[in-house]
């Protein structure tokens, strides 16, 4: 038998591989597969809150970048800076985009996105 990577405890159950016993395994399972709707929704939720954290950060950074050079030309590097916050700010959109996609389809169709999806990957190993 081999110890759980988590807490030392004597196991025979393996998951991915990887030693765990199954009160480690029950709780990591309960923190990262939600079982019933409000926990989805929760989640789903969260995941829009996140996203639009990082939309106001990035439009701030990106705000900061072009106030650097009012009615000038930027430098060269100037412009390196831009396209990067821009790029940045483009990426958090598309996330609050597909968190709010993610989320009405969940409440619209009842699809739970494949991460959220309840799976067990316990194997005995002999």
């Amino acid at each position: 038998m081999a110890a759980c990577s988590r807490c030392g405890v004597e196991t025979g159950l393996y998951t991915c591989g990887v030693p765990i016993c199954v009160k480690c395994s029950d709780l990591w399972e309960a923190r990262h597969n939600p079982q019933n709707a409000d926990q989805i929704r929760r989640t789903l939720v969260g995941r829009i809150v996140e996203a639009t954290a990082r939309v106001s950060e990035a439009n701030q950074k990106f705000n900061e970048v072009i106030g650097q050079f009012p009615g000038a030309i930027p430098h060269p590097d100037g412009v390196q800076q831009i396209k990067n916050v821009s790029n940045e700010l483009s990426l958090a959109r598309k996330e609050v985009m597909t968190a709010h996609k993610l989320l009405n389809e969940f409440i619209d169709h009842g699809i739970v996105p494949e991460d959220l999806k309840r799976s067990r990957y316990r194997v005995e190993k002999p």
